[in-house]
């Protein structure tokens, strides 16, 4: 049995990480200060004595003896990381650095959850991880990519001086259950307004692409990423190569739903890419072929299912 430290671990993909890491067999500590995560995704592991839910802020050091820790706290959803701009900023380079001065003293191997918006509007299509991104360091989006960027950094930077035990994984456009129906997400955004069969709403005129991910293929790529060799520290692209307008997605989600829903168009936001998409052949190669096995309209219906139920129960 590992004793393993989630923080975020109330977030949407936090709990489907700390679900598993029990169902393995482990000790988990789920950390949460509950500004996007909440306690109804991880209230059904409350009863389990092998789970351990602290109310905690990552800005502030937080000491425990463990064997592995995943670093998912931060906002990660433009609504909720342009909100509070400096916090979100100081969760992802202060976080780090506490839970990396943790790794080092316990001798703690650590995971970052970083992203895949380091490319920022991308040039280069699809992205490998040898790729530098192409970043507005002062726009309305660069508190989570600089400071996600910046996060790597002291990884790195953690590994070659204290040789602490790191390993990086840029995660690409990922949905499931325990989405927050209000992040702002397409995925969430275009499922809760057709279930309620209002407008979807398109920012700019749909042609811009994303790959999206079912959070069961992520969490087994962050499961597989963790037990990878010692001197593999990535980054590793994790991510669905498929790849889908968001015209596309939303035909899909109005069809899936069977919403009367119309099709609205808005202004593109400052910054946003027109084009995502993940090269993961260093993930099949150093992750035991790990490649996602849940396509688009799977992952849609089992969201779509979780969505309905949540939207009944309110």
């Amino acid at each position: 049995m590992k004793r393993v430290l989630v923080t975020g671990g109330a977030g949407f993909i936090g709990s489907h990480l700390c679900e598993r890491l029990l169902k393995e067999g482990n000790d988990v500590i789920c950390l949460d200060n509950y500004f996007t995560g909440s306690k109804k995704n991880i209230a059904h592991l409350l009863d389990n004595p092998y789970f351990e839910l602290v109310r905690h802020d990552v800005t502030s050091p937080y000491f425990a003896e463990v064997d592995e820790i995943y670093n998912l706290a931060c906002p990660a959803s433009p609504v909720h990381y342009q909100y509070n701009p400096i916090k979100t900023i100081k969760t992802s380079v202060m976080g780090a650095i506490n839970m990396l001065g943790l790794a080092k003293r316990v001798k703690a191997r650590i995971l970052q959850a970083s992203t895949s918006e380091v490319y920022g509007d991308p040039e280069i299509h699809p992205q490998t991880e040898d790729y530098w991104g192409n970043v507005n360091p002062i726009g309305i989006r660069s508190c989570y990519d600089e400071g996600k960027r910046c996060a790597e950094t002291l990884f790195m930077d953690y590994h070659n001086q204290n040789n602490v035990d790191i390993k990086i994984i840029r995660i690409f456009n990922t949905y499931g259950p325990n989405m927050n129906p209000d992040d702002g997400r397409v995925v969430s955004n275009f499922i809760v307004q057709a279930l309620q069969n209002e407008d979807i709403t398109i920012f700019g005129d749909g042609s811009q692409t994303r790959s999206f991910q079912y959070v069961d293929d992520l969490v087994e790529g962050m499961s597989r990423m963790m037990q990878t060799r010692h001197n593999f520290t990535g980054p590793v692209n994790i991510g669905n190569p498929n790849e889908f307008t968001i015209l596309e997605l939303a035909q899909n989600v109005i069809e899936l739903t069977n919403s009367k829903s119309k099709i609205i168009n808005l202004p593109l936001p400052q910054d946003d890419p027109t084009q995502r998409q993940p090269d993961i052949s260093l993930a099949k190669k150093e992750l035991d072929n790990w490649e996602p096995k849940i396509q688009l309209r799977e992952g849609l219906q089992k969201t779509i299912t979780y969505f309905d139920t949540l939207l009944k129960d309110q």
